[in-house]
C-alpha cells in the first residue's frame, strides 16, 4: 500500500492507506454510540464523531508567495450529477414570472470590476481549469474572492487588489498532508460577522484519506494568520458548502465512492474551538442515497437566531423542499440530532435541463452549458429581522418548451420560521416566484436579503442570441409577493464558451457587508472572448436606496 501522511496529536508519522481507513471506521463506530438527547422521540441517522486529524496556526497569509502556475494540464472538473425527482413531462409554473413590471430594480451601483480569472486574464490564475467554483464574501474592510485554485483579497472600499492570486493550498503551507500537497479546489470563503474571522475551506481528494480543509482566521485582516484544521471524510466529499450558525460552522458534502453516489452528508465543526486554536471536533450525520446536495443555513445580520436553535438544511423533492434540523452538542457529541426530513410543498416545478444537465444555449455555437439544476444554489441565507426570521434560497427550473429545449428561469423562495408551537422551528413558505423575464435563460443564481428586508438575486443569463452575461433583480418588501423588479445589468456578455466545455459556474456568491448590513456583494464568472478555460470572473456591489 501506498504511504500516507496523517496526522495524531500534532504529530506527522507513516502509516498505511488500509490504518487511515481503519481509523476512520473506528472513530465512526465510536460516534455510533446510543443516542441520549429526546428518549424515545428521535428516530434519525446516528451522529459520527471525529476530532481534527491535525491543527496549527500559519504563518501570516501576506507573506505567502503568489500563485505559481501548475503543470498546465488542461483539467475539466467532472459534473456528477445527482438524482432528482422529475416527472415524464414539463409540469406548468404556476408562480412564473413572464414579465417585470416597472422600471429597473432601484438600486444604488457601487464597485464593478473583474476578480481573478483563468490563463490570460487579470488577475490571472492559470490553473487551465473549469469551472471557476466563484465564491467570496465581504468583511470589516476586505473582500475575498477565491475561484477554484486561487483566492485574492480586496480592499473593500477602493476595490483595490491587496494580495493575489494566491494558490489555494499555499493557505496550508507548512501544515503537511494533502491539505498542503493538493490544491482541489471546490472551495469555500465566508466571513463570520458576529465574530470577525474569515473561515476559508477547500478539499483535498486527489490522494487520499479524503480531507475537508478549512482555516479560521485569528482577527478580522484576511491577510493575517489563521488556525488550520484537516477533518476526514469517509470518501469522496464533492461540493462542500458551509454555513455560519452560533454554535458551530455547519457543512454539507456529497459523497461519491468513484462515481457512484452514496448519499449526502451533514457536518458541524466547533468553531469556538477553532476560533481559540485548539483541537476541534466534527459531528456528521449521513443519509442515504435518496437525498443529495443538502445546503446549511448561514447567518446574515446582527441578529442571532434564538438561542439554542438548529441550524436548518435544506433540499428539494418532488414540488417541494426538504427540510432538516441539525442539533449539534460537543460537550456530549452522542446527544446530537439531525431531524427530519420534514416536507414543505411549493408550487410546481421541472427542474431545469431534464434534471441538471447541458442545456443553456449560447449564440455562434452548438455548445451548451451546464444548468446543476439538480440542486439548490448557495446560500441558503437566515435573518432575523425583530422575530421575522426568513430563509432565502434558489434553483434553476424550466418554465417553456420540451425538457431538451427550453427556457430556464430561477425559482426562489423566502421561508419564514415560527417558533410557536415548536421552539425549534416550523419553517413555511412565505413569498415564491420563478424570475423568466424573457426569452433568455437564466441560471447560476444566489440570493440574500439586507437588514430592512430587500432581497437581491445575482445570475448567470444566456441565449441563442445572447452572449452570457451578468445580471441581477431584486424586490422591496411593498412589492407585491412573489414578484421582483425588472433587472439590472452588471456585465453585458460579449464571447461564448466554445469546444467541447460545458462546465460553468458550479455557483456564485451574493453576500451582504457585515458593516451597513445594506450593500449586496456579487460575484461570478463570464467569457471575455470566444474560447475554453479562459473563464474571467466579476466583482460588483450595490445597495438598495431604503436601506440606511
Amino acid at each position: 500500500m501506498p504511504q500516507r501522511r496523517v496526522w495524531a496529536s500534532g504529530v506527522a508519522f507513516a502509516t498505511s492507506t488500509v490504518l487511515v481507513l481503519a481509523t476512520v471506521l473506528v472513530t465512526a463506530a465510536v460516534g455510533a454510540a446510543p443516542h441520549a438527547a429526546s428518549p424515545g422521540s428521535y428516530t434519525g441517522p446516528r451522529p459520527e464523531v471525529q476530532q481534527a486529524v491535525h491543527h496549527d496556526v500559519s504563518p501570516p497569509l501576506r507573506t505567502l508567495a503568489h500563485y505559481n502556475n501548475s503543470s498546465g494540464q488542461r483539467r475539466d472538473m467532472p459534473l456528477r450529477l445527482l438524482p432528482v425527482p422529475h416527472g415524464a413531462s414539463v409540469q406548468a409554473d404556476p408562480v412564473v414570472q413572464s414579465a417585470a413590471p416597472g422600471p429597473k430594480v432601484g438600486t444604488t451601483a457601487g464597485f464593478n470590476f473583474n476578480g481573478v480569472g483563468d490563463t490570460s486574464n487579470t488577475p490571472a490564475n492559470p490553473c487551465n481549469c473549469a469551472p471557476s467554483d466563484t465564491n467570496g464574501a465581504a468583511g470589516a474592510t476586505q473582500f475575498v474572492q477565491w475561484v477554484n485554485t486561487a483566492f485574492a483579497v480586496y480592499n473593500k472600499s477602493t476595490g483595490a487588489l491587496i494580495m493575489g492570486p494566491t494558490a489555494g493550498n499555499a493557505l496550508w503551507a507548512g501544515f503537511g498532508g494533502g491539505c498542503e500537497a493538493n490544491n482541489d479546489g471546490d472551495i469555500i470563503a465566508q466571513y463570520d460577522k458576529a465574530n470577525n474571522r474569515w473561515v476559508l475551506s477547500q478539499f483535498s481528494v486527489s490522494t487520499t484519506p479524503f480531507l475537508q480543509c478549512v482555516a479560521v482566521s485569528t482577527t478580522s485582516d484576511a491577510t493575517g494568520t489563521y488556525n488550520r484544521y484537516a477533518f476526514t471524510e469517509p470518501n469522496f466529499n464533492d461540493y462542500p458548502k458551509i454555513g455560519v450558525w452560533p454554535d458551530a460552522y455547519y457543512a454539507s458534502f456529497n459523497i461519491f465512492n468513484g462515481n457512484t453516489f452514496t448519499g449526502a452528508r451533514a457536518c458541524a465543526f466547533d468553531s469556538a474551538a477553532m476560533r481559540a486554536g485548539g483541537a476541534a471536533t466534527q459531528v456528521c450525520f449521513q443519509l442515504s442515497s435518496s437525498f443529495g446536495s443538502l445546503l446549511p443555513s448561514d447567518v446574515d445580520g446582527t441578529t442571532a437566531p434564538p438561542a439554542g436553535s438548529p441550524d436548518f438544511f435544506l433540499n428539494f423533492g418532488t414540488n417541494s423542499l426538504n427540510l432538516w434540523k441539525f442539533h449539534v452538542d460537543f460537550t456530549t457529541p452522542g446527544n446530537s440530532t439531525f431531524a427530519g426530513p420534514t416536507n414543505i410543498p411549493v408550487a410546481a416545478f421541472t427542474a431545469a435541463c431534464s434534471g441538471g444537465g447541458t442545456c443553456i444555449p449560447q449564440p455562434g455555437t452548438r455548445n451548451q452549458l451546464d444548468s446543476l439544476a439538480d440542486r439548490l444554489m448557495y446560500r441558503l441565507a437566515y435573518r432575523n429581522r425583530g422575530g421575522t426570521e426568513s430563509l432565502v434560497v434558489n434553483h434553476s427550473v424550466t418554465v417553456s418548451g420540451s425538457k431538451r429545449s427550453s427556457i430556464t428561469g430561477i425559482r426562489w423562495y423566502e421561508l419564514r420560521v415560527s417558533r410557536t408551537p415548536d421552539p425549534t422551528g416550523t419553517v413555511s413558505v412565505f413569498q415564491q416566484g420563478t424570475f423568466a423575464p424573457d426569452s433568455s435563460s437564466r441560471w447560476m443564481g444566489s440570493i440574500a436579503m439586507d437588514k430592512v428586508g430587500d432581497i437581491a438575486m445575482g445570475y448567470s443569463v444566456s441565449s441563442s442570441t445572447v452572449f452570457p452575461g451578468i445580471r441581477y433583480t431584486g424586490r422591496v418588501p411593498a412589492d407585491a409577493l412573489g414578484t421582483m423588479e425588472a433587472e439590472n445589468t452588471i456585465l453585458t456578455g460579449t464571447a461564448s464558451q466554445t469546444g467541447t466545455l460545458h462546465r460553468w459556474g458550479d455557483y456564485s456568491s451574493m453576500s451582504v457587508d457585515p458593516v451597513d448590513d445594506c450593500t449586496f456583494w456579487y460575484t461570478t464568472e463570464y467569457i471575455p472572448s470566444s474560447g475554453s478555460f479562459n473563464w474571467a470572473t466579476r466583482i460588483a456591489s450595490f445597495k438598495f436606496p431604503g436601506c440606511v
